[in-house]
């Protein structure tokens, strides 16, 4: 185990360690978790995947780990010392674009879905299995970061005044370009790649999400409910229609 380092009055323990004949690519991963129980259960889960390993034991230390390591993925405990997951989620929002995993207790409905809102990509309830939680980021990392092929349905998408650079991976409504997270830039452009279709739920999340992500359908609503609000700026109806029992489709400008 790395010593320990001291950033300002706290001492977070970084751990830098790449394991031989890892199943994928190495990843950046900061964990973020007060509770010993659980950092010893998820960092030598990560380590034994070949991921590089980084551990802060609270909020202010994780943001300043954050911006030390830029790490691919983070692991944020909700129930932190100091400066709370919430808040340490808003923080790193603001300068990082890495996929974000909640740790939360059942007790905590409205804290998830605060969470989802300010850009977290997935979370997880206390207690986890080991597997879960590795399926939940070997889903998230296996998701194309920016670029790749162009969809189909082109590489610049026009609905009257909202146009969609699907290689640029940017969003502009008037001429404005609106800041989106990956998950809603995403569910966006899959909606737009055939925006005559309704899409269910499950087909969302399987595009958007990969096909070995299990969750459930709320975490879909609240990620449709954030691109809404950010999309429509208080226009009715909707640009993105709901199909009661069905799932989401675009609608048409009008």
């Amino acid at each position: 185990m790395a010593p320990g380092r001291t950033v300002g009055a706290e001492t977070v323990e970084i751990q830098h360690t790449m394991a031989e004949n890892s199943p994928g690519a190495a990843a950046r991963v900061l964990v973020v978790e007060d509770a010993p129980e659980y950092v010893d259960l998820i960092v030598p889960l990560l380590r034994r995947e070949g991921h590089l390993v980084s551990v802060a034991r609270d909020g202010d230390d994780a943001i300043t780990v954050a911006r030390a390591t830029a790490p691919d993925l983070i692991v944020l405990d909700l129930a932190l010392p100091g400066t709370d997951g919430i808040d340490v989620c808003r923080q790193v929002r603001s300068f990082s674009d890495a996929y974000i995993i909640m740790v939360t207790s059942r007790a905590e409905e409205v804290d998830r879905v605060v969470g989802l809102e300010l850009g977290a990509d997935d979370y997880l309830t206390k207690p986890f299995s080991p597997r879960e939680l590795l399926a939940r980021i070997r889903a998230l990392l296996r998701r194309p970061r920016t670029g790749g092929p162009v969809p189909a349905g082109g590489a610049r998408r026009v609905f009257g005044d909202l146009v969609l650079d699907v290689p640029g991976r940017v969003v502009t409504i008037g001429g404005e370009e609106v800041s989106l997270t990956r998950i809603e830039f995403d569910l966006l452009e899959t909606l737009t790649s055939n925006p005559t279709m309704v899409f269910s739920r499950a087909l969302l999340r399987e595009r958007v999400w990969g096909p070995d992500w299990f969750g459930d359908d709320h975490v879909v609503d609240v990620h449709i409910a954030n691109l809404r609000r950010k999309i429509d700026r208080g226009r009715r109806p909707s640009r993105i229609r709901t199909v009661r029992g069905v799932g989401y489709r675009l609608e048409p400008p009008s």
